[in-house]
């Protein structure tokens, strides 16, 4: 019997990922994720991440497993070659055309935009190699305000979206996300989303959180609330277990229904 699942993605920090447990990326799932590769399964780590942040977390954490892919900043991708990791040219060269593209079009707002934003709140403006304007709001309380002012601007410009996760927020083209790089490496790989799971916990998880991307969707107990309805009402698997533990008891029940 085939395996239902071909392609696993999973988010990092906050999913798979938890800074101050030991380990933490539990045992557990690195064993469930690995007997998976053995069959031929391929994982990507989708994140937020840069490379150099993720390989240094990936190296505290002592993983035994290595990834196939990467998605880097939720839109580039990255292919394991078998000694490094290797840019998808075609795609990422495109990602970083429609960025610069679209970047261009929005300089001259951003000093409207912050000081909007500095008339009101204490929050840490800046801009970073992936976008012109960076924000880290000084609470969830005060960031939650901001998003709502940043996503109604977003709302008068054609291609423009608001990346956020915590207090952390950054403009990004709409194209380019965490379920557009899947899509695009399912289709690269010859898989359909009936063959891809998905596992998030976060704002910026919700993208591919989606059965337009993946049909097996699953967070941990300590995703935010409106990740845990989204995969709900999906149909997909909210663990009562946390982080990495929360993605193995989902990657577990996904097979156990289809009787591995």
């Amino acid at each position: 019997m085939p395996l239902p699942i071909k392609l696993i993605s999973t988010d990092f920090d906050g999913t798979i990922f938890a800074e101050f447990e030991n380990p933490p990326i539990p045992h557990k799932l690195q064993e469930i994720i690995a007997d998976l590769q053995s069959r031929g399964v391929k994982w990507v780590i989708n994140t937020g991440r840069d490379m150099s942040s993720l390989m240094e977390a990936l190296g505290r954490a002592k993983i035994s497993i290595e990834p196939d892919f990467l998605v880097l900043v939720e839109r580039e991708i990255h292919s394991h070659d078998g000694l490094r990791y290797v840019g998808l040219e075609e795609w990422n060269a495109a990602c970083t055309r429609s960025h610069e593209e679209l970047f261009a079009r929005i300089i001259p707002d951003l000093p409207r935009l912050t000081d909007w934003i500095n008339a009101r709140f204490h929050a840490t403006l800046y801009e970073d190699t992936y976008s012109p304007f960076c924000l880290i709001a000084g609470n969830t309380g005060d960031a939650h305000l901001i998003y709502e002012y940043l996503e109604e601007y977003c709302r008068g410009v054609p291609d423009l979206a608001l990346v956020r996760n915590d207090v952390y927020a950054r403009f990004s083209h709409l194209a380019y996300n965490k379920g557009t790089a899947l899509a695009e490496l399912t289709r690269r790989l010859g898989l359909s989303p009936a063959q891809v799971f998905a596992a998030g916990d976060h704002w910026n998880d919700l993208p591919m959180l989606s059965q337009e991307y993946a049909q097996w969707l699953a967070t941990p107990s300590n995703a935010i609330e409106v990740v845990k309805t989204t995969v709900r009402k999906l149909g997909g698997h909210v663990s009562e277990e946390s982080h990495g533990n929360g993605v193995a008891d989902a990657l577990a029940a996904c097979l156990a229904r289809n009787g591995f």
